[in-house]
């Protein structure tokens, strides 16, 4: 038996396991599968068994996993350059900010890494505009959230999170938020003072379950917006980039946002990229030396994010979204009252609420990945199916097979 260099573990799932639970810290609490390989919809554990990937790593996949495109254009740039900070340009930079502009129809582009980093710089951005261009005393602006939002981990995102499992013991937490019901266009607006600085909202709420708002509610609150002189920003960063079958989500809504944080998809599943996107008026409150990141922008993530746009750029996986999205409700849909309690979502993105007397949502994940699928639980009894928008019709089914399998057992 093969071990571990001074360890005696042996180099199989119980192994890695062993290693993880000694020295990593429990912030997670991941199925037991440990992936050495993938390609497109598929990933392979040290054991050699092949699961259906039903997650995309939130979204960061919507591409598949190590799709040729990206990973030749990350290869060309890992030989000529990665990093340079913006203390200096490089010849990525410009090409990657306006190719992303001419994608989401904006003006203006702010690289970042992380999702987190990208809706911290909005936040930011709309303090700003609200103190410089508003006229809102500085210190004073307010942003409107939505309750069982999810925008990120740091202390401010948490500071405005109505989950408390994200938020107990972290505080003392950043003020400067209201926080009215998803979906409600009248709290809204009841919620806006002279204060006011923007309404920061995801177009789907996807750790909420994948939460659908109703019809008309961005409209109501982009008009609300418009009359208070408030911003609009859109969260995408989960929704955005094909994953519910339009460019960006709120598209759906027929609907323009201030500003968009972007993220996950935009680095191919490859790395942190993300980018906050809008119009000049906002994105151009910023001086020289007022915000920024060393790896922000970096010419490996501007290489691999120009990868993606071109893919975007053919339509292939908004179309693929579609359709197959479709496909995925109508067989979701006839699950409910025979497992399933209830389905939502768009494009090829989906939360299923397992019905009562079932499986917990842990339990059902984990009988999913022993039938060679892989998803996870959010909020207990819910689903959350987001397979890459690579994946085959004939996968799909195969994956919603074992779905119906585990929910009517």
């Amino acid at each position: 038996m093969t071990t571990f260099a001074g360890t005696g573990l042996p180099a199989s799932t119980d192994g890695y396991l062993a290693l993880d639970e000694q020295w990593s810290a429990h912030n997670y609490h991941p199925l037991p599968v440990v992936i050495a390989d993938a390609a497109g919809a598929t990933v392979t554990d040290v054991d050699g068994k092949s699961y259906l990937d039903f997650l995309s790593g939130y979204s960061a996949l919507n591409f598949g996993h190590r799709h040729p495109d990206l990973i030749a254009a990350v290869t060309e740039q890992l030989g000529r350059v990665t990093l340079t900070s913006r203390a200096f340009h490089h010849d990525q930079f410009g090409l990657f900010c306006r190719e992303l502009a001419e994608l989401t129809g904006t003006e203006m582009v702010l690289p970042m890494n992380s999702g987190a980093e990208a809706v911290e710089s909005a936040v930011k951005l709309a303090r700003k505009w609200a103190h410089r261009i508003k006229g809102v005393p500085d210190g004073t602006a307010e942003i409107i959230v939505a309750g069982a939002n999810f925008h990120g981990r740091t202390t401010t995102i948490v500071s405005f999170s109505t989950d408390e499992t994200a938020r107990a013991d972290f505080g003392p937490f950043t003020p400067g938020f209201v926080t009215v019901p998803y979906g409600d266009a009248d709290a809204v607006r009841a919620a806006i003072t002279p204060r006011t600085a923007a309404v920061l909202l995801e177009p789907i709420q996807g750790e909420a379950g994948v939460i659908v708002p109703p019809a008309g509610f961005f409209a109501e609150v982009r008009r609300a917006c418009d009359e208070e002189g408030v911003l609009l920003i859109a969260d995408e960063i989960q929704s955005g980039l094909a994953r519910t079958g339009t460019v960006l989500a709120l598209d759906h809504e027929g609907v323009r946002a201030d500003l968009y944080t972007l993220g996950k998809a935009l680095g191919g599943g490859i790395l942190p990229v993300s980018a906050v996107v809008g119009g000049r008026e906002v994105l151009g409150v910023l001086k020289p030396g007022e915000h920024g990141s060393t790896f922000g922008g970096n010419p490996l993530a501007c290489a691999v994010g120009r990868a993606v746009i071109r893919l975007l750029n053919t339509g292939e996986f908004q179309r693929r979204s579609t359709e197959l999205g479709e496909h995925l409700r109508q067989r979701l849909g006839k699950l409910v009252g025979h497992g399933l309690s209830e389905v939502r979502g768009r494009g090829l993105w989906a939360g299923i609420d397992l019905a009562p007397g079932g499986p917990s949502g842990r339990a059902a994940s984990e009988a999913l990945a022993k039938l060679g699928v892989l998803c996870k639980e959010t909020q207990d009894t819910t689903l959350r199916i987001a397979p890459p928008l690579v994946i085959t019709r004939a996968e799909l089914d195969r994956g919603l097979d074992a779905i119906t399998q585990v929910v009517q057992a």
